[in-house]
């Protein structure tokens, strides 16, 4: 169940490339994390141009993509992929979109981040990861218990 925040700023993007954005993630998450697409939320908040900065200066155009995932359930190697993937991914949509120009002349560089949550620390439906794990644990050795 990750939840995934993209942060844009500079030029509003288009409609059509949040959608993008959103479905890419998802698919990323699902093929690299193995995390259920049906429970994946991605969203993608726009700043206006000068909202970030880097040095000190502020930037005309940046990007970022900032993900929770539960604690272990990701080895390194799926984390690096993921990470290098996302950056491809954003680096793809700023080139395609309205602010381009200033991405590329953008000194910030393009940041992806994943926290990793104790399962007990977080979940949905006002139950954590943690239960959710004993649930289903119990359900398969109940299971097979028949």
């Amino acid at each position: 169940m990750p939840l995934i925040q993209i942060v844009l700023s500079g030029p509003a993007a288009a409609p059509a490339t949040i959608q993008a954005l959103q479905r890419e993630t998802t698919e990323l998450m699902q093929r690299i994390l193995r995390k259920e697409a049906a429970l994946t939320v991605v969203s993608v908040t726009q700043a206006p141009a000068g909202s970030h900065a880097v040095g000190g200066a502020a930037l005309a155009a940046s990007a970022s993509l900032q993900a929770l995932i539960t604690a272990g359930s990701n080895s390194d190697a799926e984390k690096a992929d993921f990470i290098f993937a996302a950056q491809a991914m954003l680096t793809a949509a700023r080139t395609a979109c309205p602010w381009a120009a200033a991405f590329a002349a953008s000194p910030a560089p393009l940041y992806v981040a994943l926290h990793e949550l104790p399962a007990t620390s977080w979940g949905y439906d006002g139950r954590t990861q943690a239960a959710r794990k004993l649930e289903r644990e119990a359900a398969r050795q109940g299971g097979g218990a028949a």
